[in-house]
């Protein structure tokens, strides 16, 4: 394939790959380098043996790097201090990119990908989330047909458990964060209980240099009460809605900087998950 046709193909394709590579790892910035990596790869590739299916080919390229950088990733995330969070990817507002926003890998999914082995969570992505045929699967994985099968269906089973049991739609869900922004920026703790799942788990991840809860707060009333004193201690703060991996969340801004990112998960018109992020070098700009 001639230099120009194989560039156009691969950078058509390029922004599945980004996903592909951010559901695995989590993160933006090492996705991004990931599929960039690929691009050299596949020039290479293609010099010695002309690639004539570009997608399936990067994929499985992509796939396999994303492995060993996750698999590298976990051996720091270990002496992480507090908790880690994924990367968020955070959007304006624009109702006019709904069906766009269909194809974002969701904040509470990444999330609960993180309880996955590598295998398991690539095995899932590649399969479960990609369409991804099991033989394919099994190459990028570096594992049998048969064996793929049987950590897609392990992940399948802690995905089921981790993440919302209905599919709440994009105004319900943006109702209840424009009531919980409402209630937690004028220190209503009841007003902000009300909206919480009786099973309510709050993260934050300040990376060991931004302060942030060491342990998961639980339950509406903590939950709560730990929202109303995050505001107050920012009150030049200005909460800003915006779409956190695709759905209502919010940003914390001061002088034009972001400080916070919150990604908010709703089930069933409750809030079941708050997922704050602190740590500077996941804020983005």
């Amino acid at each position: 394939m001639d230099a120009e046709a194989l560039a156009a193909q691969f950078e058509e394709h390029r922004p599945r790959l980004v996903r592909v590579a951010y559901a695995i790892l989590g993160s933006r910035a090492e996705a991004e380098d990931v599929v960039a990596d690929t691009w050299l790869r596949l020039v290479a590739a293609d010099d010695r043996d002309p690639v004539r299916d570009v997608l399936g080919w990067s994929t499985v390229a992509v796939s396999r790097a994303a492995i060993d950088v996750l698999r590298s990733a976990r051996v720091r995330r270990e002496a992480y201090v507090g908790p880690w969070l994924p990367e968020p990817d955070v959007q304006e507002p624009d109702p006019a990119d709904r069906v766009t926003l269909a194809d974002t890998v969701r904040y509470a999914l990444l999330v609960v990908l993180e309880q996955l082995s590598p295998a398991e969570r690539t095995a899932w992505v590649l399969h479960d989330l990609f369409g991804m045929p099991f033989d394919d699967v099994a190459r990028a994985v570096g594992r049998s047909p048969a064996a793929v099968r049987q950590l897609a269906s392990r992940a399948r089973r802690h995905v089921a458990d981790g993440t919302p049991r209905v599919e709440v739609d994009q105004d319900t869900h943006e109702r209840v964060v424009t009531a919980f922004v409402a209630a937690a920026g004028g220190g209503d703790v009841a007003g902000l209980v009300s909206l919480l799942d009786p099973d309510v788990v709050l993260t934050s991840d300040g990376g060991g240099v931004v302060s942030a809860a060491r342990r998961p707060v639980r339950g509406p009333d903590h939950v709560a009460r730990f929202m109303v004193g995050i505001v107050r201690k920012v009150p030049d703060a200005a909460l800003v809605p915006a779409l956190v991996n695709g759905r209502p969340g919010l940003v914390g801004v001061v002088d034009g900087r972001r400080l916070v990112v919150v990604s908010v998960t709703v089930d069933d018109g409750l809030v079941t998950r708050v997922d704050i992020v602190l740590a500077p070098d996941k804020l983005g700009t």
